[in-house]
């Protein structure tokens, strides 16, 4: 009945869609309020935003509509079942090489990428599929590239730590390098003068690279168009905060650059914390925003995650501040969704990303001549350099997710 949910430019149609199929029980909603159902909610915040260098913080009263209800919580699922898929697939032995989970942390991507306009950029480190999927690749191609198959977002070549789209510059393996290619994102923003800024996203684990306050200071210096998102899921690789870290209120480690502390389980916190610092970074220059989240899984697949943590632990934060259960009952409470608008969502996104787990493991690899295909972007010369004792030509096809 519906089609792609997944997608915003949709939502319309959907929410067309879900009313007609529940107006038979009462569960439309139409255009103020009846039966219980509204098409706007006022929310409150409910863990107090923590500010540094700033006199006044996020709005902590938000407006959420049903539309965007019904795209939130959408997108968090799509987020969390192709974690899922990516899981089994690893296991399967059909995911090769690292593979970093973002189960857990739905709300801050989601969130961030709601405060977004199309001018606005991202870059991050390797836990980065859901960002993939968020920034306009399908989950077919995101899963395609996770198994290296063909219609795979970077053709396979890149997998879990490589993937790109349009303003999406990736995921990188370099603890931390992301940090200053983000500040070089915003210059080229700032250079454009189009109004753009850039998110750059590391981990508490990489909070303590050189390399990260060189960026912070330049980009103050320069007052780039960046926000600094520190997405504190309380483990770096094996290591708690605590154990890695003197200082552990990262919004505030950029020294003379403002910072804010944000719950990253809660969506609208985030979203609300994302427009302010959006605002701030375009006007003033750089940022720092910490989102203080939770991964469920280890830091990569061949990591179990329960060494250095209790499994009661896990299943605590599951219990009590799971961003897709507390925004479900968030979104029920106040009448924007109803349960079975829910049961539509859920069994769409699970049939969805079902059939492209099934499409991925199903699609071809890469020919061995992938290998020398599109090794620049601007072929200058026939041949490969540095191929020693072979006569390689360079194939340029441009059939990448940016082309």
């Amino acid at each position: 009945m519906l089609r792609q949910l997944s997608r915003a430019a949709d939502l319309p149609v959907v929410l067309r869609q879900l009313q007609k199929s529940t107006a038979h029980n009462g569960a439309a909603a139409p255009a103020q309020q009846t039966n219980n159902y509204a098409t706007e909610a006022t929310i409150q915040i409910q863990r107090p935003f923590k500010l540094h260098r700033l006199d006044q913080g996020p709005e902590t009263s938000v407006k959420l509509t049903k539309e965007e209800a019904l795209l939130y919580y959408t997108q968090m699922q799509v987020v969390r079942r192709i974690e899922t898929s990516a899981g089994n697939l690893y296991k399967e032995k059909i995911i090769r090489g690292f593979c970093h989970l973002y189960s857990g942390q739905e709300a801050c991507a989601v969130g961030m990428k709601a405060a977004m306009t199309d001018v606005d950029n991202i870059i991050s480190a390797y836990r980065v599929h859901g960002w993939t999927y968020l920034m306009g690749v399908s989950p077919l191609s995101v899963l395609a590239e996770l198994t290296g198959r063909q219609k795979g977002c970077s053709l396979g070549k890149g997998g879990s730590m490589h993937m790109y789209g349009r303003n999406f510059y990736g995921g990188n393996g370099i603890v931390g390098a992301q940090v200053p290619l983000g500040a070089g994102v915003a210059l080229a923003c700032q250079y454009k003068g189009n109004g753009g800024m850039c998110y750059a996203l590391y981990g508490d684990g990489a909070s303590n690279q050189g390399q990260v306050f060189e960026a912070y200071n330049m980009a103050y210096l320069w007052r780039l168009p960046v926000i600094f998102v520190c997405e504190n899921n309380n483990y770096g690789m094996g290591t708690s905060a605590e154990r890695s870290s003197c200082n552990t209120d990262y919004y505030t480690r950029g020294d003379v650059v403002p910072g804010i502390w944000v719950d990253g389980m809660d969506v609208l916190a985030v979203r609300s914390a994302s427009l302010f610092a959006r605002e701030y970074a375009t006007k003033k220059g750089p940022i720092v925003l910490e989102t203080n989240t939770y991964r469920y899984s280890g830091h990569s697949m061949s990591d179990p995650g329960t060494s250095y943590r209790t499994r009661e632990e896990i299943q605590e934060v599951r219990s009590k501040r799971d961003p897709i259960s507390s925004f479900k009952e968030l979104c029920i409470e106040h009448g924007l969704i109803s349960a079975d608008e829910i049961k539509v969502i859920d069994n769409k996104v699970r049939k969805e990303v079902d059939e492209a787990t099934a499409q991925a493991k199903a699609d071809a690899e890469l020919p061995l001549q992938g290998l020398w295909t599109d090794v620049y972007a601007n072929c200058l010369e026939p041949k490969i350099r540095g191929a020693i004792d072979y006569d390689i030509d360079h194939i340029q096809q441009n059939k990448g997710i940016n082309h």
